[in-house]
């Protein structure tokens, strides 16, 4: 939208017109000025700040990312969100031998890095305890900075404040629930240069994070663990599929890259950084798709028809319609809008099922 129409307060204003476009009834509602303000009071009384993509402190692995997040709010040492960092993710129900290798890990990686996790019970909490002995963690969380999840972590969400950055993108007030948390994995993968997973399932959020990092370009480490504990499947699983097998911080240390611009990461992103003058460069320029508007009208019933409850790559929806790119982003861009679509991480799109389709 900012791409598009060159200012915040222009897609504002062009908003209305966009989701009925894409089959909304009534316009969405718009927060005013004085909501907003009162919002960056309540951050700004919480000791927290708000980061918007194309600023220069924003995270630059992280806009390297398709869908990154448009705002960031910070609770701590904002800064640190552009260190070199390793992720470190795992079950929730890890076994107390799990967690004791992803503590004595994080603690060791954590002399020379920067260590993200997600604040969850079991291997999360343990790689942040154990990244706070040594050096300094980032928690990404899926709710508010005032909603702390798991509760009894909120006592080590107030330490990393402290000690590190606690990061989210949800507002203030927002309990985190199931469809938050897969949003939350990939600010995770996004901060860093790699990530490492210890003890999960087969069907673990953490293979969620693996996923997204390897689909940004991130390396991938996995800690082995025992054939016969469903708890290291998922795990095992990563390397048998070309994961780093990692036994020591050496291991993770061997095979990250020196710098983001190595292959696979080497995207430039929406909103660059110039480091030359410490601003971010200008978006590229809008590409209104060349399509009239009839022929839109039947390119958004056809994304409609590719669309379904489960989640879609962008990419294959290009590629099986018959319009353009640009015609099909526009399409996605309004029925996102109107409430139809979700957009995923991944750069993934689903029929929300409340649309009826």
């Amino acid at each position: 939208m900012l791409t598009r129409y060159g200012s915040a307060a222009a897609a504002l204003d062009a908003l209305p017109v966009l989701a009925r476009a894409g089959g909304r009834s009534a316009p969405p509602t718009v927060p005013s000025s004085d909501d907003a303000e009162r919002e960056l009071h309540a951050l700004d009384r919480l000791g927290a700040c708000v980061i918007f993509a194309g600023e220069p402190d924003y995270p630059p692995l992280l806009a390297m990312l398709d869908d990154a997040p448009a705002a960031l709010i910070v609770l701590g040492d904002a800064a640190l969100l552009a260190s070199r960092a390793i992720a470190l993710v795992g079950g929730r129900n890890a076994s107390a031998n799990g967690q004791r290798v992803a503590e004595s890990l994080a603690a060791e990686l954590a002399r020379s890095l920067v260590v993200v996790s997600g604040l969850a019970r079991g291997i999360d909490g343990a790689a942040h305890i154990g990244a706070l002995q040594t050096g300094r963690t980032i928690a990404a969380v899926a709710g508010g900075l005032d909603n702390p999840y798991p509760p009894e972590h909120a006592d080590l969400q107030r330490r990393i404040a402290e000690l590190g950055a606690v990061v989210t993108e949800a507002p203030l007030g927002t309990a985190p629930q199931a469809r938050h948390f897969p949003r939350r994995n990939r600010i995770i993968a996004g901060l860093a240069l790699g990530v490492v997973v210890v003890e999960a399932a087969l069907r673990s959020g953490s293979l969620i994070t693996a996923r997204l990092a390897q689909e940004a370009g991130r390396e991938l480490f996995a800690v082995p663990g025992s054939p016969l504990d469903p708890r290291s499947r998922g795990a095992n699983d990563l390397i048998r599929q070309g994961a780093h097998l990692t036994e020591t911080a050496q291991d993770v240390l061997d095979n990250l890259p020196d710098h983001p611009s190595r292959e696979g990461l080497a995207r430039v992103p929406l909103f660059a950084r110039d480091d030359t003058t410490g601003l971010a460069e200008p978006p590229p320029t809008w590409q209104e798709p060349a399509e009239c508007t009839a022929d839109l009208a039947v390119a958004r019933q056809q994304v409609i028809d590719l669309l379904g409850t489960s989640p879609t790559a962008v990419d294959d929806v290009v590629r099986h319609c018959q319009f353009s790119a640009a015609a099909v982003m526009a399409v996605l861009l309004e029925l996102e809008l109107a409430g139809r679509i979700e957009t995923l991480p991944g750069s993934r799109v689903a029929l929300l099922p409340e649309a009826g389709f």
